[in-house]
């Protein structure tokens, strides 16, 4: 069976960790996290990454950071992983769900405007598959109402639009380093802090409401609870292991992207002979080669192509559901909210296998088997 992802480790993932074990540090805020912060920094060019153990975690920090309070409102898209929203709901505001672009899948720029309103704090965009979320728009738009942009870039890492890196639009961004990821350390996440007066009180709430980052740096000569805050700091060990992945970093991004690319010519036929739709990038985007998917007419059709792919050893997979219409959405009372797209999405998006070490007779091989099958 072709798995769906494998995660790309070598020698240095071990030489790294190893290094980790030996030098004597293995929680937060040591050596390699602070490599690693660097690395992500240049890589970003922008802001402050601060290591967290996930990108769940990195988004409920960037709701803290809001002093979000019950009544408030952040909009995010329905077409989206549960944490986009969940992080929210747990600090106190509703998520409101707009719609998705049908040719993209990011969050549609009308349907989210549509949704603010004088309960609105923040708007959190989600670069679906590496693919920038119009950041632009939604950072003017965010600026005309006075809102918080927050990007959802767990599936950005090295993506630009109109040549700036994806998560510096934003006053934060969030990043993913779990093993189904472009660059993963297991399980992992960076928020990313762009506006530098939430700087301080990022690296407080995540070391439990302290300010130890101050004395770990000599600015003060002892450190104390300050604030509300948690235990979300990565690791060292972990660290260790994204040392040596993010080192990796244009050898991964580069192979995830050829891969990506070998998909999208050799499907090109079969696709719009069968009415299959492609991964759309717009004109000023550049992916990441995260995922390639394929979008077929219904729930029906993608789930004979699961099994017509599973029967010639393919394993691929579907998506997100529409969070408006999940049994949560429903308490919230989302579920008579109209967003077609992300339905549509829910309901014939199927996910092929990419990741690096993919080989070229592999990669063939599921090809052929995706011509074979007819929608």
């Amino acid at each position: 069976m072709i798995p769906f992802n494998r995660p790309w480790f070598a020698d240095a993932e071990v030489e790294m960790l190893s290094q980790a074990l030996r030098g004597g540090h293995t929680s937060g805020n040591g050596p390699f996290t602070a490599r690693a912060e660097a690395q992500l920094e240049q890589i970003q060019g922008h802001g402050r990454s601060l290591l967290t153990t996930s990108c769940t975690h990195a988004l409920e920090m960037s709701a803290r950071l809001l002093d979000l309070q019950p009544g408030d409102e952040v909009i995010v898209p329905s077409y989206t992983f549960v944490s986009t929203a969940s992080a929210f709901l747990w600090n106190g505001a509703r998520p409101v769900f707009a719609d998705v672009r049908a040719d993209t899948l990011t969050m549609d720029p009308e349907s989210a405007e549509s949704l603010i309103n004088d309960r609105t704090r923040a708007i959190c965009i989600v670069h679906y598959a590496g693919v920038g979320a119009d950041p632009e728009v939604f950072a003017a738009m965010a600026e005309r109402h006075g809102l918080m942009l927050i990007e959802d870039n767990a599936h950005g890492l090295g993506g630009t639009y109109q040549c700036q890196r994806l998560g510096t639009f934003g006053a934060l961004s969030t990043l993913s380093f779990h093993e189904t990821k472009n660059i993963t350390c297991g399980e992992g996440g960076a928020l990313v802090v762009n506006a530098a007066p939430l700087i301080d009180r990022a690296e407080i709430l995540r070391e439990k409401g302290t300010d130890r980052s101050k004395f770990v740096r000599g600015q003060v000569d002892k450190y104390t609870w300050v604030d509300s805050g948690s235990s979300w700091v990565l690791s060292d060990l972990l660290a260790g292991i994204l040392v040596a992945q993010l080192d990796r970093f244009p050898q991964i991004d580069q192979e995830r992207r050829r891969i990506w690319q070998v998909y999208h010519d050799a499907l090109q036929d079969w696709s719009g002979t069968n009415s299959v739709i492609q991964p759309h990038i717009p004109n000023g985007a550049e992916h990441t080669g995260h995922m390639y998917y394929l979008r077929l007419a219904d729930r029906a059709s993608r789930d004979r192509f699961i099994s017509h792919m599973k029967d010639r050893g393919v394993m691929t997979v579907f998506h997100y559901q529409s969070l408006h219409s999940s049994p949560m959405g429903q308490r919230l009372g989302e579920q008579a909210r109209w967003c077609p797209n992300s339905d549509a999405a829910s309901d014939g998006l199927v996910r092929l296998p990419l990741f690096v070490g993919l080989s070229e007779s592999d990669q063939a091989r599921i090809i052929q088997a995706i011509v074979e099958f007819r929608p």
